[in-house]
């Protein structure tokens, strides 16, 4: 075994050796460890394909070995491409700039549109306060109100912004927009950019700012920027991870549309992006084929000469979804409209389409990061069982050989993702993130290439009452059974029915099922959804506030802060109920004493309109909210444990 190891070890040794002297902005020093990278998978499929398939005669070994073996080279080639787009990589940020438009009534006009279709008032209200507040010198906001709710519309008129319906909600978010394109196409003054913001997406003062300057370049059809979120996601909650591990959406957003957009293929994610409105009339709006978009609108802009760019700074903050369901929702939504896009006229083997190869391959890239990778994960399930079982022994091989080929790939791939995703990737859970959505996820596969039209728009539902614990039971019924047919085979090959097969070959689907069995008990942890006791998210800070009560004044110290309320440190805390004033956001606010604590106590912030203006744009606008700045797998690994076994 210690022989087995070797070549693994050395592997180890190699990058930790090499690792410290690379530059991660080096394109040369990106490049090097993708070629590396795709050397030892090569070593290990050219293993794989020659030394560990079954004899290709009609038997279960090779019903079942072959098409395996088929799904993890697509799963690979998905590796591959990943590799290569990974290996460049952009910041825009010094390009961008802000200049006199933000202050200049007379700057290029932007119309932002709010869609929304179902979304609470508290979400709505956030997003309007922070678009109105923005630092641009000639802009109009639009809520675009796929509801037709009438509250809607006095808290859009009470808050100095644009109401738009219309009469029904045909092509859903798509043809939201499209409505409101030709209702601005008709006004006196046309817009010449377009802004879209999600209802929950709050813009930060220089979001138009930053965005419409890398506009100069007339060959810019749109500018996309981050989705960043102020609460976790249920992956984060559901393992107790919010403070070491990421958004699953850091890695994407973070590195990969940085990479794409090097590569010129970037794209449009809907939300939190500036759109030449000139490009959007020339394609007749946003394109109704797909659910997806946004995706589509970058596609269709590429074909008249536009592209689409990358600005990763956080100049929007949203909600990411709250619960697994909307989670898998979301992700479901965006493989379908996917699909619509391979099926249809832009897809990469269309013979109309006028898209370069680059970009034909990027849409490949995602094609197979969809539909091999997750169909590869449920397999890999499933395999094993079938030789701890039944004796169908797919993979020919006993686990040192296996050690011997995949380990050095495993280890270089593993660390070569955590160096360039700076800490945003470790296999166990992008494994986990996989397995939870992969059952909607291949039904969307499905239904995108068999029947690519007809499908509805599903919205991601946010906000509403999420104070309790409770169980996604279809899912932890899936993943429960999964996890228990893993442990009963291996009771079952090992203990109950051992035979002279299992102790020769038995090691590689014994390590395999034991890997699995511990990603299924950490979905199913996952598939417990923690309760989140607080409409606001509240944010820990260490600063000094100014009191004042009854004409006296004193300092206190800031512990925590929402938009709603803080809690402060006090020795001397004010009696529960008393109004005080705190000089908090830049201004005084009366806030409500609701409750002593340990060392202090809690306040609510009045209710007023002009109050909660003030503070919801001072807090979206400062560093309340923190960016995620980067993982260790330790203290990752130690949440994982106390919520396994805690």
């Amino acid at each position: 075994m210690i022989a087995a190891l070797t070549p693994g070890l050395l592997t180890l040794g190699a990058f930790m050796a090499i690792g410290p002297l690379l530059q991660l902005d080096s394109t040369k020093a990106r490049a090097f460890l993708a070629i590396v990278s795709l050397a030892l998978l090569l070593r290990y499929l050219h293993w794989r394909i020659t030394a560990t398939l079954p004899p290709p005669h009609l038997t279960a070994d090779a019903v079942i070995g072959y098409p395996f073996m088929l799904l993890e080279a697509a799963s690979l080639v998905a590796v591959t491409l990943s590799l290569l787009f990974l290996s460049r990589t952009i910041d825009r940020s010094k390009a961008a700039r802000i200049d006199g438009r933000a202050t200049d009534p007379q700057a290029p006009l932007i119309d932002v549109f709010i869609c929304t279709y179902n979304e609470e008032r508290s979400i709505l209200e956030r997003t309007i306060i922070g678009a109105t507040g923005m630092e641009y010198g000639n802009y109009r906001v639009w809520v675009l109100d796929d509801g037709r709710r009438p509250w809607l519309r006095r808290l859009s008129g009470e808050l100095n912004c644009q109401y738009l319906t219309r009469p029904d909600n045909r092509h859903a978010k798509a043809g939201n927009i499209n409505h409101a394109l030709r209702h601005v196409g008709a006004l006196p003054e046309r817009p010449d950019f377009v802004a879209i913001l999600d209802a929950d997406f709050v813009p930060r003062p220089d979001f138009l700012a930053r965005t419409i300057s890398l506009m100069d370049d007339a060959s810019v059809g749109v500018v996309q920027t981050p989705q960043h979120f102020i609460n976790p996601d249920p992956i984060q909650t559901n393992l107790a991870a919010t403070d070491v591990w990421p958004d699953e959406q850091r890695f994407f957003f973070d590195i990969l549309m940085p990479a794409k957009d090097a590569w010129g293929v970037a794209f449009c994610c809907g939300t939190s992006s500036l759109i030449r409105y000139a490009g959007l009339v020339q394609i007749g709006g946003f394109p109704t084929d797909s659910v997806t978009e946004d995706y589509l609108v970058t596609l269709r802009l590429k074909e008249i000469g536009l592209t689409t760019i990358y600005l990763n700074e956080r100049l929007t903050i949203g909600l990411a979804p709250e619960g697994l369901k909307e989670y898998i929702t979301q992700r479901a939504r965006w493989c379908l409209g996917f699909m619509q896009i391979i099926r249809g006229r832009s897809g990469p083997l269309s013979q109309t389409s006028k898209l370069a190869f680059i970009d034909r391959l990027s849409l490949v890239d995602a094609f197979m990061s969809w539909a091999a990778v997750y169909t590869s994960k449920v397999a890999g399930l499933v395999v094993p069982w079938l030789f701890l079982l039944f004796g169908i022994k797919a993979v020919q091989a006993d686990l040192s050989e296996l050690l011997r080929f995949f380990l050095p790939f495993y280890v270089w791939h593993g660390l070569t993702m955590a160096w360039l995703s700076r800490g945003r990737s470790l296999a166990l859970m992008t494994d986990v993130s996989q397995l939870i959505a992969a059952p909607a996820v291949l039904k969307a596969v499905a239904a995108g290439l068999l029947k690519p039209k007809g499908h509805k728009f599903k919205v991601t539902a946010k906000g509403g009452d999420r104070d309790r614990r409770f169980v996604e039971w279809p899912l932890l019924r899936l993943y429960g059974s999964a996890l228990a047919i893993t442990l009963a085979a291996i009771a079952y090959a090992f203990i109950l029915h051992l035979r002279g097969e299992n102790i020769a070959y038995g090691g590689l689907a014994l390590g395999w099922s034991l890997y699995n069995a511990v990603i299924l008990a950490v979905v199913c942890f996952v598939c417990i959804e923690q309760p989140r006791k607080r409409k606001a998210e509240r944010f820990d800070r260490n600063e000094a506030v100014l009191l004042r009560q009854d004409g006296r004044s004193h300092l206190a110290r800031l512990a925590d802060i929402s938009i709603t309320g803080a809690r402060l440190i006090d020795p001397d805390p004010p009696l529960p109920g008393s109004t005080v004033e705190c000089r908090i956001y830049g201004r005084s606010i009366a806030a409500i004493v609701v409750r002593h604590t340990t060392d202090g106590f809690a306040v609510r912030f009045e209710d007023g309109m002009d109050t909660r203006v003030h503070a919801i744009r001072a807090f979206y606008a400062g560093e309340y909210v923190r960016a995620y700045r980067g993982v260790r797998a330790l203290p990752v690994g130690k949440a994982l444990l106390m919520r396994l076994f805690g």
